[in-house]
């Protein structure tokens, strides 16, 4: 019990440095510039220089048709950037068929603004260091598909709202310059995004970083600390079609999308919550990390490795294989809790088998079916897995896991976790630094417990989002 606590102070000096604070684009300042026009506005943007902050009184500005609120060649810096920021949050709404447009621009922040436009707010690639926070955006149904496009480097979205959409399109979707880049180092965090009611068999994601064309780029994108609830316009919550991204510390709640990494290699997927809703996480492509996640009560498939129409993305692949599955290959799917799901540990039955993948330190839990029901697999490596419940083990093999009570206890946020006398405490063997702490933010230490959760007596750092956690008002 001590090695636990004094690693959770560990963890809270960890946790300090995450670079979720805001600087202060909402308080008043002397130097403010106050307008209460669309001309007023174009105007104090044309003259503004570094440090500059606009403010937009409340009320209503509906841009005529064909006109637009442009930014063009305005560069603040990193630590006097160019604000333009509605007198309250929500306040100023922006209506008509397009607001800012953006270009040769960096360092800008627009924030506070209720976006109620028909046409897609654009970050081309040639600005840079673009912010949108704590705005409200709902644009029309009726105009284009696409909320947010981004295309430019270090752009930050962070403490908005995107919600009711009942058409095809995506809340963000993130491109780069030309046919093949991607936009490098997004951030993305302390969003809500929720009621997506689309009901097609696909193009309703929430959020779209990359696609097919773009697979074999490396974004570096972050998108962590989200909350999605009732996003049910596609299977993907969260689709990434391009390489070295990270998604982590999300919650995904009552919702049909989950986490797919469809096209492209070396992401993370790390403590994630997806929780009462219909698909988990889907994994395809080369050499990813899946780790610290729990998954419960969905009604699909919580997690599935996928296998292929091809093998390996490539840059002289034809259209076709572009377009396809990568058979899912050395990806370590280690400390993850699948708990209560209709379909536990999944595969599927294309081609190109998944191989060489590693499936270690899980918990699954259980009461219909099989817990595990792989298709065709080649060279998997099962170690220390936790099994329990009513359903059968399925096609796990024998050495691969223990079947054993993991003797589980249901907080305040709902999350099941281990108590004291879990045979899951101290059981994990997978060598190496897979993970240095849980998904609760409690440090591992050398002695693992299998399962996303690591036994602990004090309240947890990280647990599932709620509203309050995020969007225009969120700390």
């Amino acid at each position: 019990m001590q090695r636990r606590t004094f690693l959770r102070s560990t963890a809270v000096a960890a946790l300090t440095a995450v670079p979720l604070t805001t600087s202060a684009v909402g308080s008043a300042s002397a130097a403010d510039i106050q307008v209460s026009s669309l001309a007023a506005l174009q105007s104090a943007i044309n003259g503004a220089a570094p440090g500059d902050r606009i403010v937009v009184a409340d009320g209503t500005y509906t841009v005529p048709p064909g006109s637009s609120i442009n930014i063009t060649g305005k560069n603040g810096t990193d630590s006097a950037p160019l604000t333009i920021v509605s007198k309250s949050r929500g306040g100023a709404v922006l209506r008509g068929e397009r607001g800012f447009v953006l270009s040769g621009s960096s360092n800008i922040v627009l924030s506070g603004f209720s976006f109620r436009q028909s046409t897609t707010l654009e970050i081309p690639a040639d600005c840079s260091a673009i912010r949108l926070t704590r705005n409200d955006f709902q644009f029309a149904d009726s105009g284009d598909p696409y909320w947010v496009v981004v295309r430019a480097d270090d752009t930050k979205i962070d403490r908005n709202h995107f919600h009711d959409k009942t058409t095809a399109g995506i809340f963000i979707v993130v491109d780069g310059p030309g046919s093949t880049a991607m936009a490098q180092n997004l951030h993305v965090f302390r969003n809500h995004f929720s009621d997506h009611s689309f009901t097609g068999a696909n193009g309703g994601e929430p959020i779209r970083l990359g696609v097919s064309g773009r697979a074999l780029s490396a974004a570096k994108a972050y998108v962590e600390y989200n909350l999605f609830e009732r996003c049910d316009g596609d299977p993907e919550a969260i689709s990434v079609k391009s390489s070295d991204n990270t998604i982590r510390y999300n919650t995904i709640r009552d919702s049909r999308g989950g986490i797919v990494l469809r096209h492209g290699n070396r992401s993370t997927v790390e403590g994630n919550h997806l929780i009462d809703g219909t698909d988990g996480v889907r994994v395809y492509g080369n050499d990813h990390k899946i780790v610290n996640n729990y998954l419960s009560g969905l009604s699909g498939r919580a997690l599935v490795i996928g296998s292929g129409t091809t093998r390996d993305h490539h840059a002289g692949e034809t259209e076709a294989e572009r377009r396809g599955n990568d058979a899912c290959d050395r990806a370590v799917i280690a400390h993850n809790s699948l708990i209560g799901n209709t379909g536990t540990l999944v595969g599927e039955t294309r081609t190109y088998a998944p191989q060489d993948v590693v499936v270690a330190d899980n918990l699954l839990v259980g009461d219909t079916g099989s817990l595990v029901a792989m298709g065709a697999t080649s060279g998997f490596t099962w170690q220390s897995n936790l099994l329990w419940g009513a359903a059968a083990n399925g096609n796990i093999p024998s050495g691969g896991f223990t079947r054993a009570d993991p003797r589980l206890a249901q907080g305040a946020d709902g999350v099941k976790r281990l108590t004291p006398a879990s045979p899951a405490i101290g059981a994990a063997t997978l060598g190496g630094t897979v993970v240095a702490d849980d998904i609760d933010g409690d440090q591992r230490g050398s002695v693992r417990d299998i399962g996303a959760d690591e036994y602990a007596t004090a309240p947890a750092l990280r647990r599932p989002l709620t509203a309050a956690d995020v969007g225009p008002n969120a700390a």
